[in-house]
Formats: structure tokens, sequence, C-alpha cells
């Protein structure tokens, strides 16, 4: 059994695979993907956000059994929205209260003509701008979907399609819309109204233990070998075989399974038909800049992450690791994350950290001991008009070849790290079927 990809996809199929030899092959020198961490003068980052969301047993069982009950910790979500200088508690279109007053009427008559148009007319919406404005209306469209989306994917939400969004936005109903709207908090509403992290601070130690694990396995005589800072360079699939960089034979494969971006896949099939490799030219992704920051002063903000929405500032997502998991910093200190907008331009650090102070999150420049640029190429895929038929082409070739793409990325699907966990057990039972 090869897999490709050493993050918590390829991890969970490895894991999860008993019953046969598993070789798992990591470009990077360490496992993880992006559910890596980085660690520098005491203070703890990872890429961005990477709160574990967990609702199925058998992730709640995974993790029991690689930890101990007191290495992880169960928090409460404390997140917010930064909107027309206010700061609202999230979600936006159930707490209005605090917005100026024109602001709070648009809404709440956009919502409730939205509400009403949408008991006559069933017609399922074709772009993403008009999900969100045929549940919410043309007011909260306005202030908070169109210009956070618009900032979140680099492009109008009218060229993205609804489909990921189900089960990522909060769809509150008119009750609760009143009452975030009159100064009645609505908070705990969404998928993610709570998560675990490791106590000690970094995700990476989830990666971390289920890699710890496979090399005591190894240990114990059960053939598993990963292969670390080793490169894909070619797949053939008709024969079953795949040549890395680091070796100059090929490795004959029963079983494949591929948790590497989808278009790395195909890049790396020559034997590929034209339509297959047609379809993945004609996928789009999201690449992630933000900046690390570290502070020498807790920070004003007590969130855990907050949304902005406003055009002018540089960013659309600020969250505080320390603010969840103290670990992630030293005694006094803080450790940041800033979702910047700009995907390419370098980011002005003193604009942003002056942005920051405005906003209440920090109290002063003076308080940051350093701030660096971070980036990855693979962050969020783009649900466009193109995504269903390439997805559709794509895997219905790989299925015939014999190649199981999985995962974030593998899939080409937007979703959270227990489903990566879960894609990976599902593989592993695909891994020990009987080949074809």
């Amino acid at each position: 059994m090869l897999i490709l990809g050493g993050g918590l996809t390829g991890l969970s199929a490895a894991l999860h695979v008993r019953r046969k030899p598993v070789r798992l092959v990591e470009r990077e020198q360490r496992v993880g993907g992006h559910a890596r961490s980085r660690r520098r003068d005491g203070f703890t980052f990872d890429i961005t956000g990477h709160w574990l969301h967990v609702r199925d047993a058998r992730v709640h069982q995974l993790i029991d059994a690689l930890f101990d009950a007191d290495e992880w910790i169960t928090v409460d979500r404390r997140t917010r929205v930064y909107s027309h200088n206010t700061l609202l508690p999230y979600p936006f279109q159930a707490n209005l209260f605090g917005l100026p007053r024109e602001v709070v009427h648009e809404c709440l008559t956009g919502f409730f003509t939205a509400h009403t148009a949408a008991q006559r007319d069933s017609t399922p919406p074709r772009t993403f701008a008009a999900f969100v404005e045929s549940r919410f209306g043309a007011g909260i469209s306005r202030h908070f979907f169109v210009p956070y989306n618009t900032k979140l994917w680099g492009m109008h939400p009218d060229g993205l399609t609804p489909d990921w969004v189900t089960r990522y936005v909060p769809v509150p109903n008119a009750d609760q819309v009143i009452a975030g709207a009159i100064g009645l908090p609505q908070e705990g509403l969404g998928y993610n109204a709570q998560f675990r992290y490791p106590r000690a601070g970094g995700i990476d130690h989830l990666p971390n233990r289920i890699y710890r694990e496979l090399t005591t396995r190894r240990g114990r005589g059960q053939p598993v070998r990963i292969d670390l800072a080793t490169d894909v360079e070619e797949i053939d699939p008709t024969n079953r075989r795949i040549k890395l960089d680091r070796d100059p034979n090929w490795i004959a494969y029963e079983r494949l399974i591929s948790t590497i971006p989808l278009p790395e896949l195909i890049r790396r099939i020559p034997t590929a038909p034209s339509s297959v490799v047609a379809a993945a030219n004609a996928l789009r992704w999201v690449r992630w800049r933000w900046l690390d920051i570290a502070t020498n002063r807790p920070p004003r903000a007590d969130y855990h992450w907050v949304y902005v929405p406003e055009p002018e500032l540089p960013f659309f997502r600020v969250g505080i690791y320390s603010n969840a998991c103290p670990q992630m910093a030293p005694p006094g200190g803080a450790s940041l994350y800033v979702e910047l907008s700009d995907r390419d331009a370098v980011p002005s650090e003193p604009a942003v950290i002056r942005a920051l102070c405005a906003m209440n999150v920090l109290r002063s420049p003076e308080d940051v001991v350093f701030c660096e640029p971070r980036s990855v190429e693979y962050a969020y895929v783009v649900f466009d008009d193109a995504w269903a038929d390439a997805t559709r082409t794509i895997f219905a070739w790989l299925e015939r070849v014999g190649i199981h793409s999985c995962g974030r990325y593998g899939a080409w699907i937007y979703n959270a790290m227990q489903d990566c966990l879960l894609a990976g057990i599902e593989a592993a039972a695909w891994a020990e079927t009987d080949a074809t």
C-alpha cells in the first residue's frame, strides 16, 4: 500500500491500514501538511487557525487512543466580527445590535424581504452571492458577506458557486435575527462553537503523535515505512508503479492513496488523457499569506479570532492563539496570526500593526516582539463554474485506474481537520479491500 502525502489524511490512512504493508511518502522534512506548527523564542504559531472541531465518535476515539485525557483542552469559541468600527458577536447575520441604526434597518428589512421571497421561490441559487442574498437579504449581504468573502477569496462571490457553504454558514431563524438586532446576543451558532486543542500548544502534536505511533508499529515488526523529504516524480497507473526523486528504480504498488493536491497528482501522470489534464488545468485555488506576530504584552482583545469585512483594512481575519491556549506564548506575551487580503504584494507590516491597534486588538506597536510574513500555495479550493465538471472528469478516470485521491486537497473540497482524519479512515478501508 502506497500513500502520497503525510498530512492528516495520509497519516490517518496509514494508521488505519492493518492488514497490508504501508509505505508513506512525504515531500517535506516532517509530517503534518498544513497541520504544522512553528516555534520561535517561546512563541508557537500554526498555519493560521487550526482548531479541531470534533463531532464524530470515530475521531473522539482516535484522539483518546493517541493521547492521555489531560493532553487536550476543550474550548468554547469566542469569535467576533469587526464592522463599521463596532465589535459584534459572531455571526454577523444574527447580531446586528450596535451597528448604525440605518445599517440595522437596511439589514432587517432586507432579511424579511428575502425571507418572504424564499417562501414563493424555491429555485436553488446559482452563485454564492445569490445564496447569501436569498438567505439573508441585500443588506446583510452588502455589509458583511460580499466584502468579507471578496477579501477572503480574492474575487467577488458572484464568481463562486454555493456548493461549499451549507455546513459552514450559520443560517439563523427570524426569531434569532430579531433578538440579535435588539441586543440579545446570539452566540454558539455554527458548526465550530467548540473545539479541542493540544494543551501544550501547537496543532502539530496531532500529526506528530500519529507519526510516533506508526514508527512504534514499525519497531514492533509491522511493515510501515515513511519516506520524508521525498517527492514523487512520476506515476504510471497502467503498470501500477511510481518513481520517486530519491530512488532510481520504479516502485510497484498494489493500491495507491493520494492526498497531495489534485493538480499536483495529475501533473505527475504523463499518460493521463487530455480531457483529464484539461480538467486539472481548470482547477483554481486560493493562495494564503499571513503574518505571525509575537507580543510582549497581552492583547486588548479577548476573543479567539475576529472576522474583518471592512474593505479599507488590509486583512480579513485576525486570530489570537494564546487566548485559546496560553502555552502558545511566554507568560505575559501573546501569539497572533493576521490573514492578509493581498496575496501578491509584500505586506506593510507597520500599516498592519497600526490597523490592529486602531481596532483595539493590540495596545501599542511597541508591544510587538517580532512580525514574520508567511505563505502557503494551497489554502482554499475555489468553487467556480468549472469545479463540478472538472472534478467529476478527474475522479471518474482516477477510479478507473485504481487511484484513490482524498483529503481536503486530494478530494479538492472545503473541509475541516476532522474530515481529513475521517477521509483517512475511509481510504484505509478502500485499501484493504481486494485489489482489482
